[in-house]
Formats: C-alpha cells, structure tokens, sequence
C-alpha cells in the first residue's frame, strides 16, 4: 500500500531532485534512499529465509557449491 507523505525540503536540494531525479520519479528515489536506515536488514534477512526455503533452490546451490570446490565449473 502506497501512503502519500508531505515533505518540507531546501530550495537548493528541491531544485537538485528535479535535475537529477527523473520526473515522476522523486518518491521512489527518496524511498530507496530511506529504506536501508528504517528497515535495515529485516527485508535481507526475510529474503534469505525464504530462499532457504525452498528445498528445490537449496540443492540447486549446494550441487553447484559442491562443483565448485571439487573444481567442475560446469
């Protein structure tokens, strides 16, 4: 769910998001910029546990880690 969220900012740093930040595109730019200081690694560490799993991925990487190591790059 989208929240729309008033923001007061510098004349200097506005005049900058429209010259650096495509239009239509300031939201997101500054989403991407905030979420690593709010979320931190929750989202990371969520991602990771649900790659591990799925059993399927897991033996898919572990077969190639094995190939790795015994030195078969194929």
């Amino acid at each position: 769910m989208r929240r729309k969220l008033t923001l007061t900012i510098n004349e200097e740093i506005y005049q900058a998001l429209h010259r650096v930040v495509p239009p239509r595109h300031i939201s997101r730019f500054i989403e991407d910029l905030i979420r690593p200081h709010i979320v931190g690694d929750e989202i990371l560490a969520n991602a990771y546990k649900e790659a591990s799993a799925d059993v399927e991925r897991e033996s898919e990487a572990d077969e190639w880690t094995e190939g790795i190591l015994d030195g078969d790059l194929s």
